[in-house]
C-alpha cells in the first residue's frame, strides 16, 4: 500500500483539543493512476479542500495540539462519509465523470475501505482514546474549505461553522468569529453539518464529544499569507472559547443527531432546531444524485428484473436511465457514448449483462398494456 493513508502532527494531548482535516490532499495512490481524470482535475475542489491542510497545520502549531490529516484524495474514497453513504466513492463529482470509480465491484470498494478509509478513522480513534485516558475528553475541530462560488453564484461567507445538535462548541465559535470585523460568518452554510456517518458524527456525536466543522472560503487561504492569517485567527478564537467554557466543552454529553438520533442518546440540552435541515442548492443536487445512485444500485442487484418488465410496469428501463444520463452529460458539454452511459447504469458492459442476465422475452406471459 505504500505510505500511511494519514499523517499525524504531534501535540500536547493535555490541551484537550484534536484537529482533523479529512480532505487534506489530492493524492491518488500509484496503482490508481489519476482515476482516468486529467491531471488538472486533481487540483480542483472535487479532489481535496484547497488550503485546509495548511490552516490545520498552522492551528495545531499555534495551539500545541495534535492533528490528524488524510493523505489520499476524496475522489479515491471520502473519509467524511458513512460507509453506507452512496457518495462514499463518487462516480460523478461536480458534473465530471470519474472513470476509475465507475462500476466498482464490492471487492474493490472493500479494498479502498481497508487500506485508506479505515486506517484514517482508526488513527482518530486512537488519539481520542489517548486524550480521554488523561481525564480530559477532547474537543474536536475539523478543517475544511469551500469554493467562492457555486453554479456562478458567489458565496458571501468568509467562514462557516457546521454542526448538528450539540451546540457547545459551534455556538461559541460562531459568537467569537462574529466579533471579527469585515467578515461574514455562516451558520451551517454553505453545507449542513447534519450528515449521519460523517467524521464528526462518528467521532463526536456518537461519543458525546464537543465538536464542530469549520469551513473557510478557498480564495482566502490559497496563498501562504492567507493560510497563516486564518491559522492565527482561529487559534485566537479557540483559545478564547476553550478558556471561557472549558468545563462544559470537556464533558461527555450525548446530544444525538437531527438526522435520526443516536440510539440511547439524550435529548439535546442546547437550543433545538425546528423544521427540515438547512439545504443549499449543492446539497439538493447531492441528495438527488445519491437517490439516483441508490436506484442504479438496486437495479444492478435485481438482475432478475428484466428491462421489458420495467417498461411494462413503469414506462422506463435501464436503457432509458442510460439515455437520460448521456443527455445530461451532453448538456454539460461532456462527450459520453451510449455504451459508456449504459456501463455506468448496468455496472458492466451492456453485452456482458445481456449474456449473463437477459432472458427470452417469450419465456413467460406478459401483462397486456392496452
Amino acid at each position: 500500500m505504500g505510505a500511511k493513508p494519514y499523517r499525524s502532527i504531534e501535540g500536547d494531548a493535555g490541551t484537550g483539543l484534536l484537529i482533523l482535516c479529512d480532505h487534506a490532499e489530492n493524492t491518488i495512490p500509484e496503482p490508481y493512476g489519476t482515476l482516468g481524470l486529467k491531471p488538472q482535475d486533481l487540483h480542483r475542489h472535487i479532489a481535496y479542500d484547497l488550503g485546509a491542510a495548511a490552516v490545520a497545520e498552522r492551528l495545531a502549531e499555534a495551539l500545541g495540539a495534535p492533528a490528524i490529516l488524510s493523505r489520499f484524495s476524496r475522489l479515491l474514497i471520502d473519509p467524511n462519509r458513512g460507509l453506507d453513504d452512496p457518495t462514499l466513492i463518487m462516480q460523478i463529482s461536480d458534473g465530471l465523470v470519474v472513470p476509475g470509480n465507475v462500476g466498482l465491484g464490492p471487492e474493490e470498494i472493500e479494498a479502498r475501505i481497508e487500506h485508506y478509509y479505515r486506517p484514517y478513522h482508526q488513527a482518530i480513534e486512537r488519539q481520542v482514546e489517548a486524550v480521554v485516558a488523561l481525564g480530559k475528553p477532547p474537543v474536536i475541530v475539523s478543517m475544511h474549505s469551500f469554493t467562492q462560488a457555486w453554479k456562478g453564484v458567489p458565496r458571501p461567507w468568509a467562514v462557516g461553522v457546521l454542526w448538528d445538535k450539540d451546540p457547545r462548541l459551534a455556538l461559541a465559535l460562531l459568537e467569537a468569529l462574529r466579533t471579527i470585523p469585515g467578515i461574514e460568518v455562516g451558520d451551517n452554510v454553505p453545507y449542513s453539518g447534519q450528515l449521519k456517518g460523517d467524521t464528526l458524527y462518528r467521532h463526536g456525536t456518537t461519543r458525546g464529544l464537543a465538536h464542530a466543522l469549520v469551513e473557510i472560503r478557498q480564495d482566502l487561504i490559497l496563498a501562504p499569507e492567507g493560510q497563516a492569517e486564518w491559522g492565527m485567527r482561529l487559534a485566537h478564537v479557540l483559545r478564547t472559547v476553550l478558556s471561557d467554557a472549558s468545563s462544559a466543552l470537556h464533558a461527555i454529553e450525548l446530544h444525538g443527531s437531527l438526522t435520526d438520533g443516536v440510539p440511547g442518546a439524550s435529548a439535546a440540552s442546547g437550543p433545538a432546531r425546528n423544521g427540515p435541515p438547512v439545504m443549499d442548492e449543492r446539497t439538493k443536487v447531492e441528495l438527488e444524485a445519491a437517490a439516483f445512485r441508490r436506484l442504479v444500485g438496486h437495479l444492478r442487484a435485481r438482475t432478475d428484473v428484466q428491462n421489458i418488465d420495467l417498461m411494462e410496469l413503469a414506462g422506463f428501463c435501464r436503457n432509458c436511465l442510460a439515455a437520460w444520463y448521456q443527455e445530461a452529460a451532453a448538456a454539460k458539454g461532456l462527450s459520453l457514448s451510449k455504451e459508456e452511459a449504459r456501463e455506468i447504469v448496468y455496472g458492466l458492459a451492456y453485452e456482458t449483462w445481456k449474456a449473463k442476465h437477459q432472458t427470452d422475452a417469450s419465456a413467460k406471459p406478459r401483462k397486456r398494456t392496452g
